[in-house]
């Protein structure tokens, strides 16, 4: 039977994090909003829309949410040309590719973002689908992303892992019913990924390779 590894992208296989984390917290000052760095942090990975929500609040002006998410994808935007993907991000996904593993790529970006990680990533040959912010209503931490990944890859959760970086990822991939494997390269502390969800956590793409064989990519 057929098998998927899913993964997602910023934070995980590229070294996004920190970047997102200074164009949203310039975006906010832009428009008049004292919003800490390491509360943007904790809310990187949800979808635009639920990430000014979660950081403002209720009560805050809506109609300015367009505004903030274009300033951030304009500031972001400046980085296109010179993403770093994390060491061996490329390597990893060619080996599960040719271990027999479909490897689905689930990300809350889209259009010229998702092009600019790929080129990053470098390792097109070894992707089969990608299930991006255009493709789903609910973005992480609801488990449609992931849900939709498996229908690209037409294999059921039971066959398939999910590697993310974030809380987020992990509750969309536990909610999806697929096994949870963390990386610590986004920023996030193993026992926050673990109580998310994550079965094991990993340093970086670089160290899930190095120890494949013990993973649940094995």
């Amino acid at each position: 039977m057929e098998r998927a590894a899913v993964f997602d992208v910023d934070g995980t296989l590229v070294d996004t994090n920190h970047l997102h984390v200074a164009t949203w917290w310039e975006a906010f000052r832009q428009a008049g909003h004292k919003v800490p760095m390491h509360a943007i942090h904790r809310s990187i990975g949800l979808g635009s829309e639920d990430l000014v929500a979660r950081l403002l609040g209720d009560r805050r002006d809506t109609d300015q949410d367009a505004e903030l998410s274009a300033a951030h994808k304009a500031l972001y935007g400046q980085y296109f040309d010179r993403l770093p993907a994390f060491e061996d991000a490329g390597r990893l996904l060619r080996r599960l590719d040719h271990d027999g593993w479909k490897v689905v790529l689930a990300t809350s970006a889209s259009g010229p973002e998702l092009s600019a990680l790929r080129r990053a990533i470098s390792a097109d040959d070894a992707i089969t689908a990608t299930a991006s912010a255009d493709d789903v209503e609910e973005g992480k931490p609801a488990p449609e992303p992931v849900e939709h990944a498996l229908e690209l890859a037409g294999v059921p959760a039971e066959r398939a892992v999910f590697v993310g970086d974030t809380v987020w990822d992990m509750r969309a991939g536990s909610r999806a019913g697929v096994r949870c494997l963390g990386v610590l390269c986004g920023g996030i502390p193993r026992a926050d990924l673990e109580e998310a969800g994550a079965e094991a956590v990993y340093d970086d793409p670089a160290h899930l390779l190095s120890d494949l064989k013990n993973s649940p990519l094995a």
